[in-house]
């Protein structure tokens, strides 16, 4: 690797982590009390996903966690988040709490301290209880308050021992991918749903901070999104001013509110949907964080597009530029101009990369191994750019990659693998992966001598 690690760089209580979500691993989802949510009706309608995949089965994760656990203990790492269901604790998204499965949340989270490992909790990683949805989904009011509702009864449960709390993950694509552009849950592809629902959204995660501290006063919370930085595609004015509106659309839209500086004026104009704004909601939006929590995978390089939809901006796909299996654009150097964005134009007091990591076409070798470069490449080249942030002043506190193992990957199915390990989904072996292996490398090259913040 031609990227050196500056080690130093990191605080000794770093959270070296791994990354996974419920409905991409769990399975199980008719077992215990689940009911659905909107991926689940989303992934069994026809041409909603690639190969009619569905996270029926997934990982198996539910029932073997135990198992997981000891790949998390084969990397060596501290912290391990995780989302809970939704569907699983409170089926109906209100009202009776499904004992079974918060049960289930409260071994694994005895199993990962027994292992030395740190809890870090997502409350929503996208899985709405359908019946949610039937009364109207994030597009109205009642679903903020329900998360509310479910935060307190997951924080009441396991806050005793859990400290750091994300409320949200990648709202952007709850609303904008799901409302606006169809290609996620719920599928739709209405612009006044979608700012409804991007509101709503942001108003849930404040009403879930107030109901996580009620119900643990020490608790650590914060919220995750997915930013890109953002390019013109050429010098012109018309793309210059596409770039405002995607950084708008991408990055402002979630980050102003909820650090008090309401929603930005010049996206409103774009969208020109009213927002369901009541007095005090501002307030609500903006409760303080104890933590901010950065998704990186990508940037954004865009050309003006008037005749499209908000906000008039194409994504351009610029040649010769190394790409991932997604077809995303690789560029290291995004991650650490994000960190220190969110540090010097938010002022925030603590970071994490609370996602990072690619997806590649990968196959166990007939010695049972997986030759993975690309991946340890990119894994490499991003550990770097968190470090060099952090010597230039970002307060960056962990990095969680992404995944811990391959698992259902949303509307492309199965085929797209971003695990560190690699999952034979008709066997359910996982196989540890040589980015795996150079990921443990990695941590154990890190002095740490305390405990992750995270724990």
């Amino acid at each position: 690797m031609t990227d050196r690690i500056d080690f130093a760089a990191l605080p000794d209580d770093f959270a070296w982590g791994v990354a996974t979500s419920a409905y991409q691993i769990e399975g199980a989802v008719t077992e215990d009390g689940r009911a659905p949510s909107i991926w689940d009706t989303f992934a069994h309608t026809p041409g909603r996903t690639d190969n009619g995949d569905t996270g029926d089965r997934a990982c198996e994760h539910y029932h073997r966690w135990r198992e997981d656990i000891g790949l998390m203990r084969q990397l060596g790492v501290g912290a391990y988040r995780f989302s809970v269901a939704w569907p699983r604790v409170v089926p109906e998204g209100d009202g009776r709490v499904n004992a079974a499965g918060l049960s289930f949340y409260d071994r694994l989270v005895d199993g990962l301290l027994e292992a030395g490992i740190a809890p870090s909790v997502t409350l929503y990683h996208w899985d709405l209880p359908q019946a949610l949805q039937d009364r109207g989904g994030w597009p109205v009011r009642e679903t903020a308050e329900r998360l509310a509702q479910y935060a307190s009864v997951v924080a009441g449960k396991l806050g005793d021992r859990v400290r750091h709390w994300a409320t949200l993950n990648e709202p952007l694509c709850s609303a904008w991918i799901g409302h606006l552009e169809g290609r996620m849950a719920p599928g739709l592809t209405d612009l006044t749903a979608a700012v409804h629902a991007s509101y709503h959204l942001l108003l849930g995660h404040g009403l879930a901070v107030q109901a996580i501290r009620a119900q643990a006063p020490d608790a650590e919370v914060g919220i995750v999104n997915n930013l890109s930085t953002v390019e013109p595609a050429t010098g012109s004015a018309a793309d210059a001013a596409a770039a405002r509106r995607m950084d708008g659309h991408t990055n402002r839209w979630w980050l102003d509110p909820v650090h008090g500086r309401g929603f930005p004026a010049d996206m409103r104009e774009v969208y020109g949907v009213e927002l369901p704004e009541r007095a005090g909601d501002a307030g609500v939006l903006a409760q303080p964080l104890d933590w901010l929590g950065l998704n990186y995978y990508f940037p954004a390089v865009v050309a003006a597009d008037p005749s499209g939809p908000p906000p008039f901006a194409r994504p351009v796909r610029r040649l010769h530029v190394p790409r991932t299996g997604m077809d995303w654009e690789i560029d290291a150097n995004g991650i650490e101009t994000l960190l220190l964005r969110l540090t010097r134009e938010y002022g925030a007091r603590r970071l994490y990369v609370t996602e990072n990591g690619s997806a590649y076409p990968d196959v166990v070798r007939p010695e049972g191994t997986v030759a993975d470069p690309e991946r340890t490449a990119y894994l490499h080249q991003h550990v770097a750019a968190c470090a060099r942030a952090a010597r230039r002043g970002a307060p960056l506190a962990g990095y969680f990659a992404w995944s811990l193992m391959d698992n259902f990957e949303w509307a492309y199915g199965y085929d797209k693998r971003f695990g560190l390990f690699h999952v034979d989904y008709a066997t359910q072996a996982r196989t540890l992966k040589d980015s795996g292996r150079h990921y443990a490398e990695l941590i154990r090259g890190h002095p740490r001598r305390s405990t992750p913040r995270a724990a």
